[in-house]
């Protein structure tokens, strides 16, 4: 197999051979059709998320299809097209397992951090954690739904019911959950990097009724606001932003420190919420609306020795949509 290989957080990834990997218990070997570059995948190769399991192959929206079946992985068969997210272990023992609450597992393996990912022509995964994904769509249009799409919709149903939703940062996760909350009767605000016209017009044209920079105002309180960049200085504009009772929730693995913020922004029962990875529900569930109501996403895709230019392009602003590594 071959595989972009991380060997020191800070340096580029490298072309490298591999020996092939073999399924073990309830585990499953994938040949990778596509995997996406999730913004996740630049904090670990830009060392901005601690102990990574080095040397590590990034990459945790990964599609593909099994070719060898461990002992004990019922349920998934050869040939079948699958989908394998961030999260890719839990214990299954501690409380937050037993309670419903993988998610906050105490003893998680994570897809492309902690565990090796899809930046490759191969990939191991365990089997409660790969989703069949059916034969509709490409391997490239399904990959930003395995973690962009799924974090989104975690931290939409985290923003509860409200009509009037802001997202603060419109890259990959926002241009799929702007059509999920659309689709839900939900009007849009989009609030980009300051002076992205290229983001705002994206956003209209998805159906945003407004876009603007984040150091805007929009045109009315909003019920909730999502904020998808890495940005703490956000937290306190998106307070400010939601009407009384509203909701901010920080839907990133990773962001910059908040900066100190006078309570009334906060007071008149405001909350923050942050999100932290998905259960396996959340993967079914959103995998089957997706599929539903035919969610497209806006792709451009690289060749897998191209990794290190596409995390470039991410660091950098200059993709609209999601990248897509294709081996």
């Amino acid at each position: 197999m071959y595989a972009m290989l991380l060997r020191a957080p800070g340096t580029p990834l490298v072309y490298t051979r591999l020996p092939d990997r073999l399924p073990g218990n309830d585990q499953v070997l994938i040949e990778v059709g596509a995997c996406g570059v999730c913004r996740t995948d630049l904090h670990v190769v830009d060392g901005e998320l601690a102990h990574p399991h080095l040397p590590l192959i990034p990459g945790h929206e990964i599609v593909g299809r099994i070719t060898a079946l461990g002992r004990g992985a019922n349920g998934l068969a050869l040939g079948q097209r699958v989908g394998v997210p961030w999260l890719g272990l839990t214990c299954g023992a501690c409380a937050y397992c037993l309670s419903g609450h993988e998610n906050l597992c105490d003893h998680p393996g994570f897809t492309g951090y902690t565990l090796d990912g899809g930046f490759a022509t191969a990939v191991v995964a365990h089997q409660r954690y790969v989703f069949p994904l059916g034969e509709r769509g490409s391997d490239e249009s399904l990959a930003p739904l395995l973690c962009a799409g799924l974090i989104g919709w975690r931290a939409l149903s985290m923003a509860g019911h409200g009509r009037r939703l802001g997202l603060y940062g419109f890259g990959a996760a926002a241009h799929i959950i702007i059509q999920v909350a659309i689709a839900q009767g939900r009007e849009v605000f989009a609030f980009t990097r300051p002076g992205d016209v290229a983001a705002c017009t994206f956003a209209r044209q998805l159906g945003a009724i407004w876009a603007g920079g984040s150091d805007e105002h929009g045109p009315e309180p909003l019920d909730a606001a999502i904020i998808f960049a890495p940005v703490g200085a956000l937290v306190p504009v998106a307070l400010r932003a939601v009407r009384k009772g509203g909701r901010v929730v920080c839907a990133g693995i990773h962001m910059s420190d908040i900066p100190a913020f006078a309570y009334r922004l906060l007071w008149e029962e405001r909350s923050l919420l942050s999100v932290a990875n998905l259960t396996r529900e959340d993967g079914v569930t959103f995998l089957q609306y997706a599929a539903s109501m035919d969610i497209a996403t806006h792709t451009r895709s690289y060749p897998l020795q191209q990794a290190n230019q596409a995390l470039d392009d991410l660091r950098n602003g200059n993709l609209q949509g999601a990248a897509v590594l294709i081996p």
